[in-house]
């Protein structure tokens, strides 16, 4: 997609081989934007993602950053902006699915956690990134939210829906705030993905339930009408739409990308 060729782009939470964030790099950098890749030092192959995305003929680096803490978004911040210059396009992907499926069982720390990288980080990168693209007068923001930030689905736990929930409404009130100023906001809303995060919460459901991996697979796959758990590829299909000329008159729009499968109470 032309539109957003030799653009540059911050994506968080990019380390993971098997994780949405890398499959946005990915299609980004197919798309001719060249990537900045945040994460956090223990992340998985964050040193290799650079090296990949160079290989599909675009600039890019690998940055250790925790998104919970505005000093190291600083400087990462300053780093993408010596080694790829302005930042055109943010990604918040950076995410954790702590907790279990009983409210009542949920740590303390669950919570902390998930309002301190879900909610919060996606907070502290917004609030590096936006006062300059106000100066540059254009940008375009993803936020990678959940189809459990739409509706209560039922097995997830309430710290993460309550996160994601609340990404959802940030992404609307910045999209409202900045329409004017030129810079766009959206959020695409994932349902049943193949990473890592994926491969937990089957798990989590097999043990919670006394049931078997392969047959907690199943149910979550009956469960969506197209009849299967999505490449994390289709999620990075959906933000290069949305970072695109393509999509220029959407703002404000928390777009599920979950093959159909209802987003729940």
């Amino acid at each position: 997609m032309k539109t957003i060729s030799s653009k540059t782009a911050i994506v968080t939470g990019a380390g993971h081989p098997k994780g949405i964030g890398r499959a946005i790099c990915r299609q980004l950098a197919l798309a001719g934007v060249n990537i900045a890749a945040l994460d956090l030092t223990d992340a998985v192959g964050l040193d290799t993602v650079a090296q990949d995305l160079e290989s599909l003929g675009v600039k890019a680096c690998s940055i250790e950053c925790d998104v919970t803490s505005p000093m190291s978004i600083s400087n990462a911040v300053e780093q993408v902006r010596r080694s790829l210059g302005p930042v055109d396009l943010l990604v918040n992907n950076a995410g954790i699915a702590a907790g279990v499926s009983d409210f009542l069982e949920i740590r303390e720390d669950d919570w902390t956690a998930s309002l301190a990288v879900n909610l919060l980080g996606t907070v502290n990168m917004c609030s590096a990134i936006i006062p300059n693209m106000l100066k540059q007068d254009r940008g375009v923001i993803v936020n990678i939210a959940s189809l459990a930030g739409l509706g209560a689905i039922e097995g997830i736990p309430a710290n993460y829906t309550a996160s994601k929930f609340a990404v959802v409404g940030l992404t609307k009130q910045l999209a409202l705030q900045y329409a004017s100023q030129g810079i766009r906001v959206n959020a695409v809303c994932p349902g049943s993905i193949t990473t890592q995060m994926y491969d937990n919460l089957m798990q989590r459901m097999s043990d919670e339930n006394g049931i078997s991996l392969e047959d907690a697979i199943a149910i979550e796959s009956e469960s969506i009408p197209l009849g299967y758990s999505a490449n994390p590829d289709q999620i990075g299909h959906a933000v290069v739409f949305l970072a695109s000329d393509k999509a220029t008159y959407m703002t404000g729009v928390c777009m599920p990308v979950a093959g159909g499968m209802s987003a729940g109470l």
